[in-house]
């Protein structure tokens, strides 16, 4: 037996293994089997067992070979469907069907997304909606998907999308259509190698009973009667999802666009998009017109994004950038395998590896460290698969080897490694772009664009027509980006591949990003890396997270966990730091963070605040926008303050915030720009800034106020004193009495410090008596250092977010985006205070909030604490009487009170409105990762519930 005549004589080999170069199947020739030396070593040891194990010389020979992109030394390459839409041999014969002049929505790319939202526009009653397809349905990246879906996730938001996607391909198609989609439900099964992934799982299963998504945890015994091939040696459990299945690409986006014809829309194949023009109106806004093809120009105001892989091309053509990177993606396709039939679909995410069932045989994929850029992302690439690199792919056949050892004695059918695209936090790019109105985003989906189509089809829908989704989609808006960062290519780069490297790993609470750092320093940042601060990194930002007291821990270049050649780091502080936080229960440094608490509560604590957003509201129409804009009545004196939110028109929330009204400066600078009208300053998260810039500008721009928004947020540092000291320490360093009578709560100064003029406003954020110092960059180092040395007597000392985190839910203030998002209203909130529902002024959202204060509402947020001394991270399921009643959105450690505190939103089971009476009326237990813990409700915070502290009063 010899192997293909392309290879030397000498290079023959005779024995176990022969990887066949000019034919199409991988070819073993012998014994049936892969080695089982190389096979069996475990993932991450692929490399190194390759290189001191002496292989076959057929074998090491052809490995080079496909790793070269040389054709004629590789596998077959073909997708496992009977069935997908690319026609062999055909020319391009133009569009499927004319074109035509206008349309309300023109849908770019016609796989998963692009169908999914032309479905879903369609179905919510839009007619004139147009989908353009360069080639076929499916051509680009999704006609090689594995189509896998998995409901549970460690987000709500995503569970729910997911169960909109199931919802959509194994029932609402087919009931519409009379067309099968080629969904399977064989279940889904994750594995536990370690206990910190078991925990995981088990937060899982505890949101899964709020969603009604059957569940259980079962020991290795019971796994192995469920999939008897399995190797269970190894496990400490698995998670086990019955109703999990596949779905079919070519038969979901046949039936989807099927059911959109029949609704009236338009799907149009063979037609590249060549060009989309973009006009400027009489307000300076740029918007899109037209979408131009090589067929003609079809008149829109509304174009949506779903190219895939070519998204960024599509986004350059109307100037807006879309952060994405292309890169390989690959699984493999087995021969047939004895007793595999039936068996659920597996997730081995500490192989990083994937099983999909394929009806006799198995597709074998995940995520590797090294994942294969592809540099120059062609247009012409329509149904096409790249060679495969054996190299980077070999260690998912160890992994998957070592689960299902049956796959030893397997052969391979064929490879697909096809293009995918992939984003900075794996997660999808939707929405409107801050660039051009009109130019919406559904791409980026980090090959799950089959499973969150349906969901995420759906919410650009209701985004398109409604003005915003119905969910909270934040942390899949393409604002949640800084703009600085969106056509960063080096930031881009390293935090796609760490996102895709770390695909399969545990989501622990306290993880931090190390690729993409270092992007934006405020002015304390070296200051505070000389104290031990440990940073966290937000919108690009480096914040404050907590000070190491054992030296430094700077952040360093990334090393692409020594990928690419790329030298890793050696004793990195900061790397060693995080890695040791990772876990559910109560993390190493928690001694250290409750030192910076009972700091603030004690004496006095400073934060450096400084990469909070920092807008000026300014102009003639600028008291007429602020008040449709803030909930809050923010026509008051110059030199208040308001804490106040801002909502979208469904009354949901889209910020919370401070407003100060001001007057222009008499010497225009940063910290009192000149302006005529009226003038606000605007004190936002800094985590969230580009999305409350971009909610701003969007009702400036559509209710035409005649007035501007500056941002001077990289112009302004700011740091926070609090404490019962705070006032002691600042009249050390102001030129201004503090006592309440002169500086009373919610007001603001222009005031002196260390020889800089500084705005000083009295707030609290942490329950506290204290004062925000605002002011220009070149004054943070002198008057920091002043505050530190009038507060060394006093005991002061550095604070970070992790205390942040636990001083706020300790009183009961809200974080965005955690205990409050744009799919929750005040009055749910308990914010109904910041609402000036008492007086007839209108604001956007007002018609919701009042038809919802008189009917009542239907969820509210409410406290909770337990007795035992264990940590509560979110999603924590919250049971009423023995009924799943809602989940924990946000849960930290309160060390004043001396527990653990969580806040969640609860539900009448019954549907009617959630009183007050409610709430006091129910037995609380909170289930954590299968344990139940009794919980005790609270409507107002447990913490100085008179509010007397932030009145100086102790």
């Amino acid at each position: 037996m010899s192997c293909s005549s392309s290879v030397p004589p000498e290079l023959w080999y005779s024995g176990d293994l022969c990887w066949r170069t000019e034919i199409t199947t991988c070819c073993i020739y012998g014994n049936p089997y892969w080695r089982k030396e190389i096979a069996m070593r475990l993932l991450g040891r692929a490399v190194q067992a390759a290189a001191n194990y002496r292989l076959p010389v057929c074998f090491r020979y052809n490995l080079r070979g496909l790793s070269s992109n040389a054709t004629s030394q590789t596998t077959e390459k073909s997708v496992p469907y009977t069935t997908t839409l690319k026609e062999e041999g055909a020319a391009k014969k133009g569009p499927t069907k004319p074109l035509p002049q206008s349309a309300e929505v023109v849908v770019i790319g016609g796989g998963s997304l692009g169908c999914q939202t032309t479905y879903h526009l369609a179905k919510m009653g839009m007619k004139n909606v147009v989908l353009l397809e360069r080639d076929r349905l499916t051509s680009g990246t999704t006609w090689h998907t594995a189509g896998l879906l998995w409901q549970l996730r460690p987000s709500d938001v995503e569970v729910e999308l997911l169960a909109h996607t199931r919802k959509v391909v194994s029932e609402d198609l087919e009931q519409e259509t009379g067309l099968h989609t080629g969904w399977i439900q064989n279940g889904g099964l994750f594995i536990a190698s370690n206990k910190q992934r078991l925990d995981e799982y088990k937060r899982l299963m505890s949101l899964g009973k709020v969603y009604g998504v059957e569940s259980y945890v079962l020991s290795p015994a019971e796994t192995k009667d469920l999939y008897p091939l399995m190797n269970v040696d190894d496990l400490y459990g698995t998670l086990y999802v019955p109703k999990d299945g596949t779905m079919d690409p070519a038969g979901t986006c046949t039936t989807l666009a099927r059911a959109s014809t029949a609704r009236g829309a338009q799907v149009i194949e063979n037609c590249p998009v060549t060009g989309i023009q973009v006009k400027t109106d009489d307000f300076g806004v740029r918007r899109v017109v037209a979408v131009e093809t090589e067929y003609g120009t079809v008149q829109t105001p509304c174009v949506v994004n779903c190219a895939g892989v070519w998204a960024r091309t599509l986004g350059q053509m109307a100037g807006v950038n879309v952060p994405l990177v292309a890169m390989h993606h690959a699984y493999v396709v087995t021969e047939r395998i004895e007793g595999i039939q039936n068996m659920p679909n597996v997730r081995d995410h500490d192989a990083s590896v994937y099983l999909r069932l394929q009806g006799d045989a198995l597709s074998v994929g995940g995520y590797e460290s090294n994942p294969i850029f592809w540099e120059e992302v062609s247009d012409g690439f329509s149904f096409g698969l790249f060679d495969l690199d054996w190299d980077v792919f070999m260690q998912h056949i160890q992994g998957a080897i070592n689960r299902v050892p049956a796959l030893e004695k397997t052969g391979i059918k064929s490879t697909v490694c096809g293009p995918e695209s992939f984003t900075a936090d794996h997660k999808p790019l939707l929405g409107e772009s801050p660039e051009v109105r009109g130019f919406f985003l559904g791409c980026g989906f980090n090959s799950a664009g089959m499973m969150l189509g349906g969901g995420c089809g759906k919410e650009l829908a209701h985004w398109i027509i409604h003005g915003r989704p119905e969910k909270d989609m934040y942390g899949y808006d393409i604002r949640r980006f800084h703009y600085s960062l969106t056509n960063h290519n080096r930031w881009m780069r390293e935090r796609s591949h760490e996102s895709y490297a770390k695909n399969y790993s545990v989501v622990f609470p306290y993880d931090e990003p190390l690729a993409g750092r270092n992007m934006r320093k405020d002015p304390l940042y070296e200051e505070l890396l000389h104290q031990g601060c440990v940073f966290q990194e937000r919108h690009g930002w480096e914040r404050p997270g907590w000070f190491y007291r054992e030296g430094l821990a700077p952040v360093r270049d990334y090393d692409y966990y020594g990928a690419y050649g790329v030298q890793p780091h050696k004793d990195y502080t900061y790397s060693t730091l995080l890695e040791k936080e990772y876990t559910f229960d109560f993390p190493p440094h928690h001694d250290v963070i409750r030192n910076e608490c009972l700091v603030c509560r004690n004496a006095a604590a400073v934060f450096d605040m400084s990469y909070f957003g920092k807008f000026y509201l300014v102009g003639p129409d600028a008291k007429k926008a602020a008040s449709w804009l803030f909930t809050a009545n923010v026509d008051k004196p110059p030199g208040s303050t308001v804490y106040t939110c801002m909502l979208n028109k469904n009354g949901g929330t889209e910020s919370d915030l401070t407003v100060s009204r001001i007057t222009p400066g008499n010497s225009p600078s940063a910290l009192a720009p000149d302006f005529e009208g009226d003038g606000f300053y605007l004190a936002i998260g800094g985590a969230v800034a580009q999305h409350n810039w971009s909610h701003i500008t969007t009702i400036l721009q559509d209710k035409k106020f005649n007035c501007k928004l500056i941002d001077c947020s990289e112009d302004l540092g700011m740091i926070s004193i609090q404490g019962p000291a705070s006032r002691s320490i600042l009249q050390e360093v102001l030129d201004e009495d503090l006592s309440n009578e002169t500086f009373s709560f919610s007001t603001h100064k222009i005031v002196a410090a260390a020889g800089f003029k500084v705005r000083a406003i009295r707030l609290s954020f942490v329950g506290e008596m204290g004062w925000e110092l605002h002011m220009p960059r070149e004054a943070c180092v002198p008057v920091y250092q002043a505050v530190m040395a009038a507060g060394a007597k006093h005991g002061t000392a550095n604070a970070g977010y992790r205390a942040i985190d636990s001083l706020s839910i300790e009183k009961g203030y809200r974080h965005w985006h955690a205990d409050l998002r744009p799919d929750d209203t005040p009055l749910e909130a308990g914010l109904g205070f910041t609402c000036k529902l008492k007086s007839s002024t209108p604001f956007l959202g007002r018609d919701v909030l009042e038809e919802q204060k008189a009917k009542g509402v239907t969820k509210r947020l409410v406290g909770f604490t337990i007795n035992e001394k264990v940590p509560l991270f979110g999603l924590e399921a919250i049971w009423r009487d023995g009924i799943a009643v809602g989940h924990i959105r946000r849960a930290d450690f309160g060390f004043a009170i001396d527990k653990t505190i969580a806040y969640g939103y609860i539900r009448n089971p019954e549907g009617g409105p959630v009183t007050l009476e409610f709430v006091r009326s129910g037995e609380y237990i909170l289930e954590r990762m299968g344990v139940t813990y009794a919980a005790k409700a609270h409507l107002k915070s447990p913490f100085d519930p008179d509010n007397n502290r932030i009145k100086g009063i102790y």
